[in-house]
């Protein structure tokens, strides 16, 4: 698969990378053995780089992750989180050194590793200023705990002023065919600065694939319950749109998520997604994205048929949101 560089000084990482909050029961229960044979199948595709963090499952897909390289003596270029206060209110964050410094240890000893490549503020804590957080990064990047460092869900200002203080590996927020908000200024930002931007949701949480997902069988865990762009009246009409999308990937030959995946890498190539599953065939779909070359007609039909700011609704509920740097 496609390497592509993970910010400024970190390693070359495959384009396509794997999300690992499913693993913690985010989208429905998940079994061991699933997960296992994602990471598997993960191997099989040369897949080399997983997200996840302190927050999935209270630590669980970390666990997991640890287990499995422990027991397979497999090793991947990891990234995960911490910043969030785990079993607090939403928008309960902390950012401090003493707080950061107990979330990273305790990622580091789930995954049972002595250092992650990648290490983000899953959300930031607006009490400590950005300047001081990148402080704290540093001396856990001089301590050999992390390689790079970056953020979730933060503004081009704010990118800019941490990076002023030390560069930014990465910026990972939501981005799509039905998300595209970072193309007002982040993607254009990561890009003079040489920050990797690292897409989570590139599949619009499940609804850029061959088949919908249904709303009614949502558990309580699942975040799309409450999500404006899955409740009625915005949910029928999103699915209109995307099943004339769905139509043209076919008529080309190509799957669905396969196809919004490539759209995604066509963008810019300092752009890495992270899809999420526990199904290995979802998977064997997003590697054909890599094989798909569009060509001046398709990305104009593409944009006439899934035209910027074509979803119903919002991205997230008003609570959902909360903790989210907003901008434009």
């Amino acid at each position: 698969m496609e390497k592509r560089k993970l910010g400024f000084d970190g390693p070359n990482v495959s384009a396509i990378s794997l999300g690992c909050m499913s693993f913690a029961g985010n989208y429905g229960n998940a079994l061991k053995s699933e997960c296992f044979q994602c990471l598997d199948m993960a191997n099989d595709l040369g897949i080399t780089f997983l997200d996840t963090a302190e927050l999935y499952g209270k630590g669980y897909s970390e666990e997991l992750i640890g287990e499995y390289q422990f027991s397979r003596k497999k090793k991947f270029h990891i990234a995960t989180k911490g910043g969030i206060i785990v079993g607090g209110k939403r928008g309960e964050n902390d950012n401090s050194e003493k707080a950061l410094r107990r979330s990273l240890e305790g990622s580091l000893r789930r995954l049972r590793v002595e250092y992650v490549e990648l290490y983000y503020i899953h959300r930031r804590d607006l009490s400590i200023e950005i300047e001081e957080v990148v402080h704290t990064l540093t001396k856990f990047k001089s301590e050999g705990k992390i390689g790079g460092f970056g953020f979730s869900e933060i503004s081009p200002s704010s990118l800019r002023r941490a990076h002023a203080v030390s560069p930014i590996s990465a910026v990972q927020n939501e981005y799509s065919l039905w998300t595209r908000y970072p193309d007002l200024g982040m993607i254009q930002t990561c890009l003079e600065l040489g920050v990797c931007f690292v897409p989570f949701a590139p599949l619009g949480r499940g609804m850029l694939t061959d088949t919908f997902p249904n709303p009614s069988n949502f558990l309580g865990t699942d975040t799309r319950k409450s999500n404006p762009r899955f409740l009625e009246p915005n949910f029928s009409p999103n699915c209109k749109h995307i099943s004339t999308f769905r139509k043209f990937a076919h008529s080309r030959g190509w799957k669905t998520s396969a196809t919004a995946l490539a759209w995604i890498l066509d963008q810019e190539k300092h752009i890495v997604p992270i899809p999420g599953t526990k199904n290995t065939l979802h998977m064997k779909e997003w590697f054909e994205s890599t094989k798909i070359v569009f060509s001046e007609d398709d990305r104009e039909e593409i944009k006439r048929i899934l035209p910027v700011g074509f979803a119903h609704g919002d991205r997230y509920s008003d609570e959902q949101i909360i903790g989210i740097e907003r901008y434009c």
